[in-house]
């Protein structure tokens, strides 16, 4: 029926009638944290293009665990800091089983059994180039022996305790690889989660300084890799690639650029379908609440819930905690 029989905005005149109607809903349940850690105690180094991001050592990590728990967020995701000392053209620090991601994870595991851990399957914080994998003499990322590295360090992060590893290089091939080894290992239960659709994005630059990855990669890309912003039906190939080698989730990644993809994945697929809300979107958003531009509760909310609403599972966000407490209507 045409107006005024059809008034929608009845249905918005009042509180009780939108909630009603409402068709998505946010909680802790979608959150999870991106953590740093890095190497000592007590250690606590502000993040300088990510204001209010921190890399702490392993004893503080706990205490920002403590948090999560108490807020209802049910995973982190680990980051580790590699000291460059620990770097190496073959990036064997990656799999040490003393490393500072296999600690942190122990340490976190032994502290909240509950709480999901997972970890970054990825070499950039190892190598000394700051590439994602291995590279020949002219500087390409080689595919297969990267491969084979990213194994090594997928059981080890099983062994220590991960509950999920996440490939976030963008090999081809390695979800199939990492499966098989894991079933083989006997880690039946370890969740892979597959960074499928990972573009070539400008916004990970807070990150790379985060890890400390952005001075090793200097002028170099990632553009033989990871996606080029452009592609939208590429990202369905990868996801349906990953998800038939043994991936349980998927991962778009940027977030907010790339909710079109987001949409894609989950229309066509039905699968777990997690966003990384990169740290180039919280560096956004941070700058324009410190100019008093915007409303920082409101807009991170719906940022978040509008990647909710695209077909997010979970989110990955750097606003995991105060997102949490804004949810319960603390601060």
């Amino acid at each position: 029926m045409a107006y005024p029989h059809t008034r929608p905005r009845r249905m918005r005149r009042d509180d009780f009638s939108r909630r009603l109607m409402r068709e998505h809903a946010l909680t802790a349940d979608d959150l999870i944290l991106p953590v740093f850690v890095c190497e000592g105690d007590s250690v606590r180094q502000p993040v300088g293009s990510m204001p209010g991001v921190e890399r702490l050592s392993i004893d503080l990590l706990l205490a920002l665990a403590d948090q999560a728990v108490e807020l209802g967020i049910p995973a982190l995701a680990l980051f580790p800091v590699t000291p460059a000392e620990a770097k190496s053209l073959d990036a064997a620090e990656a799999w040490n089983p003393h490393g500072l991601a296999q600690r942190a994870v122990r340490a976190l595991k032994a502290r909240h059994p509950q709480l999901g851990v997972i970890t970054d399957v990825a070499l950039d914080p190892f190598t000394t180039h700051g590439q994602d994998g291995l590279i020949d003499a002219s500087g390409y990322v080689v595919n297969d022996e990267t491969v084979t590295a990213l194994v090594k360090q997928a059981l080890s992060h099983a062994e220590a305790g991960a509950d999920v590893v996440a490939p976030s290089d963008m090999m081809d091939g390695r979800i199939g690889e990492i499966r098989a080894a894991l079933e083989a290992a006997g880690h039946v239960h370890t969740r892979i989660l597959a960074y499928s659709a990972k573009y070539a994005s400008a916004f990970y630059g807070p990150f790379r300084d985060a890890v400390g990855s952005a001075g090793s990669l200097g002028k170099g890309n990632k553009y033989t890799y990871q996606m080029d912003p452009a592609n939208s039906d590429e990202a369905l190939r990868e996801v349906e690639l990953d998800l038939a080698e043994g991936a349980d989730m998927v991962m778009v990644k940027p977030g907010l650029p790339y909710l079109d993809i987001v949409r894609r994945v989950k229309d066509r697929f039905g699968a777990p379908t997690l966003v990384y809300q990169v740290s180039g979107e919280y560096a956004m958003l941070k700058a324009a609440v410190q100019n008093g531009w915007l409303d920082e509760r409101a807009v991170v909310l719906e940022s978040l819930l509008s990647i909710k609403r695209a077909g997010a599972d979970a989110i990955l966000s750097y606003y995991a905690l105060d997102a949490a407490r804004w949810l319960r209507g603390q601060g």
